[in-house]
């Protein structure tokens, strides 16, 4: 046999491996197929290739894992029970940055279904390498890592810690600072889904430095770059009083307000939600949202929404009236209860309904004028027909009960 021939036999094999992994990759991004290739037992064929000697071949392998981790956490425990996350930590720190964004696809796949997937991913010493992951040059990769240690910290506070402790929010600031617009996206919501679980881990995102950077994006010209960013001043709003007012004090408002009336409903839903979440702490913090024009802007927002959008209006509307007789007749005299009185017809889901009757009951609750003001609208015939429905829930029915007892 000749050499040409000897050359022309691992020619056909490696086309043949990077064909496989290509077909593989290409199956498992539909659903359809799903079954069919887990049936086959594909896991165990993928996981040899991702130590292929061709660079082409390891990195589609690690795309159809991630593929396939992806779309259900059976397949991603067999990921788990295949030893593969182990051996794709390992290879983080030598590969090139295109097999770096595949592995980091596949922990991010496995770690996004439940806690105790992306603690098998953090057991497995992945954090470590996906911080490394944030201080590579291609800004590709620092998104594919990011984007990871957001899916392992959104599950609960132990995870948000676990991310922490691995020194990844300094790094995680910088991709926000960054001038490519999808990490600075991902970046804003990892500092969410960090803050979101307790005020010390708030307190740390805050302590770096991160309400600075974060609140100038208010004014951004993306979308979803606003919408991640009015998220995470909400989760680090809601707290405390003193993250509360970290926040006023970077100068969210009024672009807060302006962005109720922002075209795309997420925008509108998150700035809603921080106003809700700075109101609530004190009657100075509601007295200074109302001083810059906050009631209107949110009874306005109520009218023109609907759902689940219009709720944390409703609720922020609530929580102003339940601090004081004057801030209560704020609201009144901003036409609250008019708005409300409508969305307690309109909504159809019950949380809504009863969100809608607590914050009637918080106007009303004051004095005899306070009830008199909320009753005039004509709003006790409502509250009825929601208390006397057998479709209604108990809860519902209790906070149209309380209504009932202030007017």
């Amino acid at each position: 046999m000749t050499a040409r021939q000897i050359t022309q036999v691992f020619d056909q094999y490696q086309k043949a491996r990077t064909q496989f992994v290509q077909t593989i990759a290409e199956l498992a991004s539909r659903p359809q197929n799903i079954e069919l290739l887990q049936d086959a037992d594909v896991m165990s064929l993928l996981r040899p290739l991702l130590l292929d000697v061709v660079p082409n071949v390891q990195q589609t392998a690690a795309v159809a894992l991630g593929r396939l981790a992806n779309h259900n956490d059976d397949l991603a425990e067999a990921v788990v029970k295949g030893d593969i996350l182990p051996q794709l930590v390992h290879s983080l720190a030598n590969q090139n940055k295109f097999y770096k964004k595949a592995a980091t696809f596949v922990l991010r796949a496995v770690a996004r279904h439940s806690p105790l997937l992306a603690q098998k991913v953090v057991d497995c010493g992945a954090l470590d390498a996906l911080v490394a992951c944030l201080e590579e040059f291609d800004p590709g990769v620092k998104e594919a890592a990011a984007w990871a240690l957001g899916y392992i910290a959104r599950h609960n506070e132990e995870l948000s810690q676990a991310v922490v402790d691995a020194g990844a929010i300094p790094l995680v600031l910088l991709c926000l600072q960054e001038p490519e617009l999808s990490l600075k996206r991902i970046a804003a919501s990892v500092l969410s889904d960090i803050s979101k679980h307790s005020p010390d881990l708030a307190q740390t995102v805050v302590d770096v430095g991160a309400i600075g950077h974060l609140a100038p994006l208010v004014l951004s010209p993306d979308t979803k770059l606003k919408r991640q960013v009015f998220s995470a001043l909400s989760q680090i709003s809601k707290h405390s009083v003193d993250l509360a007012e970290r926040v006023v004090e970077a100068e969210v408002f009024p672009a807060a307000l302006t962005s109720l009336k922002d075209t795309d409903e997420y925008v509108q839903k998150n700035a809603a939600t921080l106003v809700r979440e700075i109101v609530k702490h004190t009657p100075e913090l509601a007295q200074l949202i109302v001083n810059a024009g906050g009631v209107a802007a949110i009874v306005d927002f109520i009218g023109e929404t609907k759902g689940n959008v219009r709720l944390p209006g409703i609720m922020m509307l609530g929580y102003v009236a339940a601090h004081s007789e004057v801030l209560a007749m704020a609201t009144i005299v901003s036409k609250g209860v008019l708005q409300l009185a409508e969305a307690l017809v309109d909504e159809q889901e019950d949380h809504i309904k009863a969100a809608t009757a607590w914050a009637l009951g918080q106007m009303g609750r004051h004095s005899p004028e306070h009830a008199k003001a909320v009753a005039e609208i004509n709003v006790l015939p409502k509250l009825l027909l929601c208390y006397l429905s057998t479709d209604s829930s108990e809860d519902l029915q209790l906070k149209v009960g309380i209504d009932a007892f202030f007017l």
